[in-house]
C-alpha cells in the first residue's frame, strides 16, 4: 500500500495514560481533526483535547481501515502497531515518547510537520523486510511467527543455562551454552542483539545477526551471516533445558530438548516513514552519544 495525498483515515497507537504521550496528543487530536482526518484507535485516548474525534473500535478494525499509522511511544510502540497492520503494508510514522526510539524517529517539537508531511506524501519510505519463523515441535502442528527486529530463544528458569546448536543451511556451526540467543534483521542491530555485543548493521544490507545471550564461552561471539541462510536452533537434552520463542517481545511459544526453531527473511515487509531531511547516521550519533556534539560537522 503506498500512502498518498489522499490519505482519509489514521490510526494512533500509544499508551495514552502516559503524560509525555498525552502531550503530544493534545497537539495532534486537534490537526488532525481540522484536516478531516478520521482517526482511529484501539482504546479511548483519555481527557486529551480533541479526544472527542477518536473513534474507538477493534484491532481487526482497525486493521482493516487504517491508511496510515502513527505510533507515540518508543519502538516496543510501534513493533506493536505494525504486528496488527502488516498484512496491508500500511505505513507507520513513530513519534519519540520513549527511550532511544531507533524506529520512532519522529521528535515531539516536530510532530505536527512531520504528521503533514506523512498526510501530504512528502515522506521517505523505508520497506524492511520481516523475519520469520517456524516452531517444530514433533508431533504437533508447527507455530509460525514474524518480526521486524528480532527472533529470540531464551531460557525459562532463573539462574540456569539451556544448551543448543546453530545450523545454517544444514551445516553445523556450533554448540552453545548461555542464557539463549538473538536472531535479528539488519533493523534489529540496534536492539536486543546490540545488548549482546553485535554489530550495528545499515538497514539496506541483506544479511541478518547471530548474537548469543550471555554465552558461558568467550569465544562465543556474534556472527553475520546472508540473509538467503535459513537458521536453525536446537535445543540440547540437559536436566530442566526449556525456553520460549519471542518475535519482538510478543511469546510465540514453549521450546524443549528435540525442538527445532527455524528462521529466514520473510517476503513480507513493513514501510516505515521517516521526515523530509531523515539521515540514519545521523540518528545514529544522536542516539547513542556519539562524538563530541549534535550538529553534523565532521569531527
Amino acid at each position: 500500500m503506498a500512502l498518498t495525498a489522499s490519505v482519509r483515515v489514521c490510526a494512533i497507537f500509544g499508551r495514552f495514560a502516559d503524560p509525555r504521550v498525552a502531550e503530544s496528543l493534545e497537539s495532534l487530536l486537534p490537526h488532525l481533526s481540522g484536516r478531516g482526518i478520521t482517526v482511529l484507535a484501539c482504546e479511548a485516548v483519555g481527557a486529551v483535547a480533541g479526544a472527542a474525534v477518536v473513534e474507538v473500535v477493534s484491532e481487526e478494525q482497525l486493521a482493516a481501515r487504517a491508511e496510515l499509522v502513527i505510533a507515540i511511544g518508543g519502538d516496543g510502540t510501534l513493533l506493536y502497531a505494525a504486528r496488527l497492520v502488516r498484512k496491508r503494508q500500511v505505513p507507520l510514522l513513530g513519534i519519540n515518547r520513549g527511550r532511544l526510539g531507533f524506529l520512532t524517529d519522529v521528535m515531539p517539537q516536530d510532530v505536527i510537520r512531520c504528521v503533514d508531511a506523512a498526510l501530504d506524501g512528502d515522506c521517505e519510505i523505508d520497506h524492511r523486510p520481516l523475519l520469520a519463523t517456524t516452531l517444530v515441535d514433533t508431533g504437533a502442528t508447527p507455530v509460525e511467527g514474524l518480526a521486524l527486529n528480532d527472533i529470540v530463544v531464551q531460557k525459562l528458569a532463573t539462574g540456569s543455562m539451556i544448551d543448543f546448536e546453530t545450523r545454517i543451511n544444514g551445516r553445523y556451526v556450533n554448540t552453545h551454552a548461555g542464557d539463549g540467543v538473538v536472531i535479528a534483521s539488519a533493523t534489529g542491530s540496534t536492539a536486543y542483539a546490540l545488548s549482546c555485543g553485535g554489530p550495528i548493521v545499515e538497514p539496506g544490507l541483506d544479511v541478518l545477526v547471530i548474537a548469543p545471550v550471555c554465552p558461558h564461552t568467550l569465544s562465543d561471539r556474534p556472527i553475520v551471516v546472508s540473509a538467503r541462510s535459513t537458521i536453525e536452533i536446537r535445543l540440547l537434552e540437559r536436566p530442566d533445558c526449556r525456553g520460549q520463542v519471542v518475535c519482538d517481545g510478543f511469546v510465540l511459544g514453549d521450546v524443549a530438548p528435540g525442538h527445532s526453531i527455524r528462521v529466514q527473511l520473510s517476503s513480507d515487509t513493513i514501510s516505515l516513514l521517516h521526515p523530509p531531511g531523515y539521515d540514519y547516521f545521523r540518528s545514529l550519533r544522536a542516539k547513542l552519544r556519539w562524538g563530541r556534539g549534535d550538529d553534523d560537522r565532521p569531527r
